[in-house]
């Protein structure tokens, strides 16, 4: 009796898409952006001066370029595990700065949390692209980051709607945080095997004759890590006056929002344009988003300028990302870390160069012009730095 082989059925890779989405919802939108909402309500209460939550943005983005560098030789059989790990701290940091350490304990939770932040960032990329087989789900992965943001943005308004304190804040946005790991722990158990799934598609690369030169390129990119960082570190603390009744909160959720979306369109106009206008464009958008509160000082300033940058950050990185892959067979050195490294540069400088800028002149137009100026050079390298 002759048998006949059935095929074997093959596994939607949503799910698993979806799971490496909450991932980043907690490593980053939580840990690692949440206290860019939390910020200003820290000040308010006397637990954080600008100065240290200048000096607590940078030791994160420290964090988070030590974990990038240490962990980019993460394999797919650990990937999962360094995904569990990373939630767990990103959790428990979250709970912990619901305590009232003083400044010291915050810089080193807040450095912590940033590692942990590279772990999920890392961890579900691996995952994803390698267990799960499925390079395609990218602009789904990186839309957690938003989601996070935009769900962290929005329990902190209603806390603070509330009149929690921030201590209150901090134990509630671990919590919210735990529910999010927990819907994506089942996932990672099953750790799906790429033969499970649907077979990776090949996605259309622009022509190589738009790549960027490598030097150009790590250029932009830290340029780029400076010129955003601004934005995403003190936008509700330098909304906080402005808004009337508003919760500079719900500008910061905008933001998050406005991230969602913007990996499919970046990467949509990557595919159609080219590596060099695509960047030139996302750059050029940004610059004016970041420059807009320096300009009007309105609520639609505010609120445009969220928009703005919210829907191009994530959007620099899927397209610069996808380029260093592009030239990194070109070179002898590690064109992703050296990538890393100079966004984490700009990110880490950034903070500090706006600490000693608002210092000078009380307020924060100076470290905008200079943000909108690092993003403007960059835009116009992507126009004149093409590979040869």
């Amino acid at each position: 009796m002759n048998t006949v082989a059935l095929p074997i059925p093959r596994r939607s890779p949503l799910p698993a898409t979806l799971a490496a989405a909450l991932i980043l919802a907690v490593g980053m939108g939580f840990g690692r952006f949440a206290f860019t909402g939390m910020y200003p309500l820290m000040v308010r209460h006397g637990e954080l001066s600008l100065r240290a939550g200048s000096l607590a943005a940078s030791a994160n983005y420290v964090g988070y370029l030590i974990g990038a560098l240490l962990l980019s030789l993460d394999t797919p059989e650990q990937s999962a595990r360094l995904c569990r790990y990373a939630l767990v701290g990103t959790v428990l940091c979250l709970a912990m700065l619901a305590w009232d350490g003083g400044m010291g304990f915050v810089l080193a939770v807040r450095l912590l949390a940033g590692a942990l932040s590279a772990g999920t960032l890392i961890g579900a990329s691996v995952w994803l692209f390698h267990v799960v087989n499925h390079p395609r789900g990218a602009p789904l992965l990186f839309a957690g980051v938003g989601i996070g943001i935009a769900l962290s943005a929005e329990l902190i308004a209603l806390g603070n709607w509330l009149g929690a304190s921030p201590s209150a804040l901090w134990l509630a946005l671990a919590g919210a945080g735990a529910i999010l790991a927990a819907l994506a722990w089942g996932e990672l158990k099953s750790c799906p095997s790429a033969t499970a799934v649907a077979p990776a598609e090949t996605a259309h690369e622009p022509d190589t004759n738009d790549m960027l030169h490598p030097g150009p390129l790590v250029l932009i990119y830290g340029l780029a890590g400076f010129g955003y960082i601004v934005t995403a570190t003190y936008l509700p603390l330098f909304v906080k006056n402005v808004l009337g009744q508003i919760d500079p909160a719900h500008v910061w959720a905008a933001f998050g929002l406005a991230a969602v979306p913007s990996c499919f369109v970046w990467h949509k106009l990557r595919v159609r344009f080219g590596t060099r206008w695509a960047m030139a464009l996302n750059l050029a958008v940004q610059t004016v988003g970041v420059v807009l509160p320096a300009i009007a000082q309105d609520a639609w300033a505010f609120l445009a300028s969220a928009v703005l940058v919210g829907a191009t950050f994530v959007g620099t990185v899927t397209i610069a990302m996808s380029a260093a892959k592009q030239v990194a067979r070109h070179v002898r050195f590690n064109m992703l870390a050296t990538m890393t490294a100079a966004y984490g540069v700009g990110q880490i400088v950034g903070p500090l160069a706006s600490d000693a800028l608002f210092a000078c002149g009380l307020t924060f137009h100076a470290p905008l012009f200079a943000a909108a100026a690092a993003l403007l050079l960059a835009a116009l390298t992507c126009l004149v730095g093409r590979s040869r």
